[in-house]
């Protein structure tokens, strides 16, 4: 039976008057009575929470409205109650499984956004009143230059990607440091993904200037750089990236530190470093001060329909306390403001702020499209669900978070530091952990961050005040949020909540830990590199043919005399596996995050699970990475995919679960029909959500319980002896390769795959060591790729990868996809990290003049000195490769912990 009709104001909220579309505050079916005012009128489809449905006749060709600006632009004449979708929205809702059919066609277009400022009748904008005497506050003094801290904490800053994983090793072996230093919050690492790369990174100057904020923000109290040496962005660079550019950081405690050798020894250096840091970090404590002092970066993730309604215009109010106390805040996410530049216009500062702020979001979709994308890129899986149908309404809610009483101050570049009060805006993706790692570095030391999915990421170092959209969402999430906005679609003023969540954000600037600290979850990433620096390569590069995924013919013989082989003893044999999965050596339970918003959760989980199954014969390994969200779509989410699909039909991989953020693009809706797309059984896997099982420790009850549960439902696989017609080997080839090892990996690669078994190779660096290799190797040195980047190979063979990254740890990432079970690289030039779940063999061959430590202590897994007997020195390489499969020897990387994962974005991912 029909329910009777209802209110419009009980199942809708209309944003703006004269809006045409109202919000479905819950869920409605179709043939729902409405009435509205003097008129009446009935659903034509079910609507979820968060979408819209027209109120008044909207004809063809009429612009959709929502806050009074366009979003849309009327297909056909749309009737009163009629749930209004656009194409994206229909297709996004197809991957999820609804109770209810769609329409099978869109009734709007989205609006064509075109932006002019008319100069001419530019009137300049007033800021708000202030206010006096502003409150205080106690946080910790610093340089006045710096500002005042609102935590006090110890920071290990791997200051390339190079050193990420030793500072997290490093920062783990502080985990309880309040009882002995009570003025100090703790030890954190800040590990990134940026400028470890071979050449200098198009970021660059992002990355530096981010790092050099992260230096001398009010919240460190001391800081120790660790970096490997070569690497582009290093210790040495940034030092005069400070001085040059006048950062206070002569009033840091700072230590600056370059890895050497030998591993353990470089972690007890940094135990010493880190010990007298804190010693020197607890010297300071808390004292009253103005609250002119606080700096807000007022943020939005996992946003929903609901954002601009509650979320941010609560932000906002807060914001606009600040700023007539004297303080700063800072709106960033340059793609999300697409689409609401009229409402951000209608009161800026001057004529130049407002022609800045145009000219940075010009400049934003000038790099996207360099790469093939626009900003209607950024909306996630998440927001569609939630009810963002494009880019114009998702940037309406988004601007909220700038009042309208709010002057706009300041227009800033990512990372740019903050030395006046007032409202600033700084250039930034739309991806929310790389836009905080610019107003951290702007100086922000208190974090507003809304979201209506139910957003769980949190910064090392600056405490995240989450404000959760709408009630529903906050009950489910109340572990993970500080404030519930959803009070006022409740029925509460925007005053009274606003005045309680100032309140708030100032006890938590004084100490008061927020719901993600005490949850103890953090991670940090830094606005990616791009590739593209103009739109000249864009058709090259999408004509770029596949790769057959058929195995490569070995060469003949060389004829160049500097290649010698000579025939090597008898082949290992070794005790393997034997699973349905074929032979393998390794057993692993894996934990895939569907995003980048996941993967420190799916560590966490990885680390509980390897502590309470310790012998159990699994090894529990997870896989964080950068993806899924934030990221333009196509090549590089193409890329993502079918490196996940790789592990997960890897034959390492005996169980595994799909952990999503929840709101992200690649959700586990999405991925699950990707995968099925790529024919993989979807139906042996775990399946979790953070958001929608009810936050962390709901959701790592979950995992515990499913790998629980499988494990006890199936006995262990038994051993079986094999030869290297089974070996899956991954070579990676540096172009400073020496000559004997040349020889001996050639000849290494000829016996396996004689043998039947498998070796890949990444396609991609040029040098004379690897054209000698590959000449030696192949008829051809220019033979095409056999695989794309992580694709798992289905024929044994050689196989070369298609590798669009010179990057060590992007290299390692996508060979393991390949299905290879032990990867053999060369690495004289620095320590390299290894894989988290492939063994890596780092092979030295340095004389020992050159490197006077050739022993145990150092991160070698093999010594080969140049020159050396080929003979010799093939059978060590088999006899280490075996010792690896037969489980009887542990990488060094996996004995330190010195390992890493990273995605590359191939040439046309870019961050939105």
């Amino acid at each position: 039976m029909m329910p009777t009709a209802v209110t419009l104001d009980s199942v809708g909220r209309i944003p703006f008057p004269g809006d045409n579309a109202a919000i479905a505050s819950r869920r409605l079916d179709a043939g729902l009575e409405i009435r509205a005012q003097a008129h009446s009128f009935r659903l034509s489809h079910g609507v979820l929470e968060g979408h819209r449905f027209a109120i008044v006749p909207i004809p063809k060709g009429r612009a959709l409205l929502s806050w009074g600006l366009p979003f849309g632009v009327a297909l056909q004449d749309i009737a009163p109650g009629e749930y209004v979708c656009n194409r994206k929205i229909l297709l996004a809702l197809s991957q999820r499984h609804l109770d209810f059919p769609l329409p099978t066609s869109p009734n709007f277009s989205d609006h064509a956004i075109r932006y002019v400022l008319d100069e001419r009748d530019f009137r300049p904008g007033t800021q708000i009143s202030p206010l006096s005497p502003p409150p205080e506050f106690e946080g910790f003094e610093r340089d006045p230059r710096r500002g005042v801290g609102t935590r006090n904490y110890v920071v290990i800053l791997g200051t390339s990607s190079r050193t990420a994983s030793f500072a997290r090793s490093l920062a783990e072996r502080f985990p309880q440091t309040t009882a002995l230093f009570p003025n100090v919050d703790g030890v954190v690492p800040v590990a990134h993904t940026e400028g470890g790369d071979a050449t200098r990174p198009n970021n660059f100057e992002f990355v530096v200037r981010t790092l050099a904020g992260f230096m001398v923000h009010p919240n460190v109290g001391a800081i120790l750089a660790v970096d490997a040496g070569g690497e582009p962005v290093n210790n040495q660079v940034l030092q005069d990236y400070l001085k040059k550019h006048d950062y206070p950081i002569e009033s840091v405690p700072a230590e600056f530190m370059t890895l050497g050798s030998d591993y353990e020894s470089c972690l007890q250096k940094g135990e010493g470093i880190v010990r007298k840091s804190l010693e020197q970090a607890n010297r300071s404590s808390r004292s009253r001060t103005s609250v002119a002092r606080l700096r807000f970066a007022l943020q939005c993730g996992g946003s929903d329909a609901f954002s601009g309604v509650s979320g941010n215009p609560l932000a906002g109010w807060m914001a606009k306390r600040l700023i007539q106390f004297g303080g700063s805040a800072n709106l960033a996410e340059s793609d999300e403001l697409i689409g609401a530049e009229p409402y951000v216009l209608k009161n800026v500062k001057d004529v130049q702020t407002a022609r800045r702020f145009l000219g940075t979001l010009q400049r934003f979709q000038e790099r996207a499209s360099w790469h093939g994308h626009d900003a209607e890129g950024n909306p996630s899986g998440g927001n569609n669900y939630r009810g963002l149908y494009n880019i114009a309404i998702k940037s309406i809610g988004a601007a909220l978070k700038k009042d309208p009483e709010v002057c706009l101050d300041h227009v800033i570049d990512y990372g740019e530091r903050m030395d006046s009060p007032g409202f600033y805006f700084m250039d930034s993706p739309g991806n929310d952990l790389e836009s905080i790692a610019g107003q951290v570095a702007a100086g922000c030391n208190v974090i507003l961050f809304t979201t209506g999915n139910g957003s769980i990421t949190n910064f090392p170092f600056v405490p995240t005040l989450k404000i959760m959209t709408s009630t529903a969402r906050f009950n489910l999430l109340s572990n993970e949020m500080d404030i519930n906005a959803g009070r006022y679609q409740d029925g509460m003023s925007m005053d009274d909540l606003g005045a309680e969540a100032f309140d708030l954000a100032l006890r938590v600037a004084a100490g008061q830990r927020t719901a993600g600290e005490h949850a103890g979850h953090s991670q940090v990433q830094i606005w990616r590199e791009w590739k593209q620096t103009n739109s000249e390569s864009l058709p090259a590069i999408r004509q770029r043919s596949r790769p057959s995924g058929q195995p490569i013919a070995l060469g003949h013989r060389a004829s160049n005399a500097s290649i010698t082989s000579q025939p090597s003893q008898a082949q290992p044999r070794f005790p393997v596996f034997e699973t349905d999965r074929g032979c393998t050596s390794q057993r692993v339970g894996l934990i895939v995050p569907t995003s980048l918003c996941a993967g420190q959760v799916g560590r966490m989980i990885a680390t509980q699970l390897n502590q309470s199954h310790a012998g159990s014969g699994l090894r529990y390994v997870a896989l964080p990475h950068t993806e899924g969200c934030g990221a333009s779509g196509g090549e590089s989410e193409e890329l993502f995919i079918r490196t996940m699909a790789g592990y997960l039909r890897h034959p390492f991989t005996e169980r595994a679960l799909l952990l999503e953020h929840g709101c992200e693009k690649t959700h586990n809706d999405a991925m699950r029909v990707d995968l099925e797309r790529a024919d993989v059984d979807v139906r042996k896997f775990g399946w979790a959500s953070i958001q929608l099982d009810g936050g962390i420790t709901a959701v790592t009850a979950k995992a515990l319980t499913w790998f629980n549960e499988t494990s006890n439902s199936s006995a262990p696989p038994q051993l079986k002896e094999v030869g290297i017609e089974h070996l899956r080997l991954g070579l990676v080839i540096s172009p400073d390769l020496p000559e004997s090892l040349t020889s001996a990996l050639v000849e290494l690669v000829r016996s396996i795959v004689s043998s039947g078994g498998s070796v890949v190779i990444p396609h991609g660096i040029s040098s004379h060591s690897t054209t000698t290799f590959f000449n030696s190797l192949l008829d051809s040195p220019s033979t095409p790729p056999s695989l794309d980047y992580g694709q798992a190979f289905e024929h044994p063979g050689l196989h070369l990868m298609h590798s669009p990254t010179s990057h060590h740890v992007e290299i390692l990432t996508g060979l393991g996809a390949t299905g290879v079970e032990v990867i053999l690289c060369h690495a004289d030039s620095s320590r390299l990290q290894g894989h988290p779940m492939i063994p890596v063999l780092q092979i030295g061959t340095r004389s020992a003049e050159a490197c006077p430590s050739p022993h145990p202590g150092d991160y070698h897994d093999l010594w080969a000195p140049n020159p050396t007997d080929v003979s010799e020195l093939v059978n060590a390489l088999f006899e280490r490769v075996a010792q690896v499969v037969s489980r009887t020897y542990r990488p060094k990387s996996w004995v330190t912990g010195n390992t890493d994962f990273q995605m590359t974005r191939g040439f046309l991912g870019v961050s939105l």
